[in-house]
């Protein structure tokens, strides 16, 4: 089992910044793809951002250019970093970890944490 735990949400106006960590313990083994998918109110839950082992990342549309996913691998975290934050990116955030296919693919997910921007 693999345990996720989230740091860092909280409410600031729109135009600031925030970053989130999310440290996972547990059997990491196979561990790759880590990242961060937001829920709004009534909305579906949606990638944000993912990172690999290896360092390849990908993000969402609506947030290139203002947030930064990074991984520190010798501490099995990953960090998101949000700039320039809208109304918008108010959601319920939640740290995931993919198992690798090669060792039974299966999602593992943290509690959430929420973030709250306003205008």
């Amino acid at each position: 089992q693999v345990q996720l735990v989230e740091s860092g949400g909280g409410l600031v106006q729109a135009g600031g910044s925030l970053r989130l960590s999310c440290a996972a313990t547990g059997n990491l083994f196979g561990i790759d793809v880590m990242g961060w998918y937001r829920q709004a109110p009534g909305k579906e839950r949606d990638l944000v951002a993912g990172i690999s082992s290896g360092g390849s990342t990908n993000y969402a549309d609506s947030v290139k250019g203002r947030f930064t996913i990074s991984r520190d691998n010798a501490k099995n975290t990953v960090y998101l970093q949000m700039n320039s934050l809208k109304p918008e990116d108010t959601a319920v955030y939640y740290c995931y970890a993919e198992r690798s296919r090669v060792y039974g693919f299966r999602q593992f997910w943290g509690q959430g944490t929420q973030v709250t921007v306003s205008s």
